[in-house]
């Protein structure tokens, strides 16, 4: 039984990495084909060679970063929220927008942002993104820090008004340090699923704010490029550790 459960482990492990893997390994081929002819890092260099792809780049990583300051804030508010008033029907709301397809999340942010232009005369651009951002962004922010809360007991707090500190000095001072590991390892989270989106961005997104994931998907279906191999690999190599270390940050 333990040699066919450690065969079907590796066998799962390659089904999900092997495609990551190839498409890593051509992204070091010299051909534009998927045959082999030897190493080279040419379509590395064609990255920063490229403007549009170093303009989606860029944009990506200022939505993220706003996204993530954003989410995070506000995610930790409300699963304090949470954690004090212990509503089940509130923490069970947060899962709908996990489950909700993304093409219904941004049809209807579309539309939300269509029907306040109206009034307030604004355009698509990098601010709706950055919003549409927070706001699939703030329920895994909020089940990783309210899984973090479990293990704080409410004795704490308790201890610390009772030696005269007001309720906003013993959440600064006694529970957001133990949060902090939770706090940062939401941070990674969001951050990650922001940069990565391409359904919810491409809805919102004005003319002037299209997003790496945005580009990628323009690129590739003009047709195959091993530049796509190299901005793939590297997205992975990043975020992957992104995740790994916000895994290990969870734990502490």
């Amino acid at each position: 039984m333990k040699r066919w459960l450690a065969a079907y482990a590796v066998a799962f492990y390659a089904f999900l990495h092997l495609p990551l893997l190839t498409l890593a390994l051509f992204s070091f081929n010299s051909s534009r084909f998927t045959r082999w002819e030897g190493l080279s890092l040419t379509w590395y260099a064609a990255i920063f060679r490229d403007p549009q792809i170093l303009e989606g780049a860029w944009n990506s990583i200022v939505i993220a970063l706003w996204a993530t300051a954003l989410a995070t804030v506000l995610g930790t508010l409300c699963a304090y929220g949470l954690w004090k008033r212990n509503s089940r029907t509130l923490t069970g709301a947060l899962y709908l927008s996990l489950v909700t397809p993304e093409i219904v999340t941004g049809v209807s942010l579309l539309a939300l942002f269509q029907f306040a232009f109206r009034w307030l005369h604004w355009q698509l651009g990098l601010y709706t993104v950055v919003i549409a951002h927070v706001a699939f962004s703030l329920a895994y922010v909020v089940i990783v820090v309210s899984a973090r809360l479990r293990t704080v007991s409410p004795a704490l707090e308790e201890a610390a008004m009772d030696l005269g500190a007001t309720p906003l000095q013993a959440f600064w001072y006694v529970t957001l340090p133990a949060l902090a590991p939770g706090i940062l390892a939401a941070a990674l989270l969001a951050l990650t699923v922001s940069f990565d989106d391409y359904v919810i961005t491409s809805m919102v997104a004005g003319v002037d704010s299209e997003t790496l994931p945005m580009v990628i998907y323009a690129m590739a279906r003009r047709g195959a490029s091993p530049v796509i191999n190299a901005i793939s690999a590297l997205i992975t190599v990043v975020f992957g550790a992104l995740i790994l270390i916000s895994e290990r940050v969870r734990k502490t």
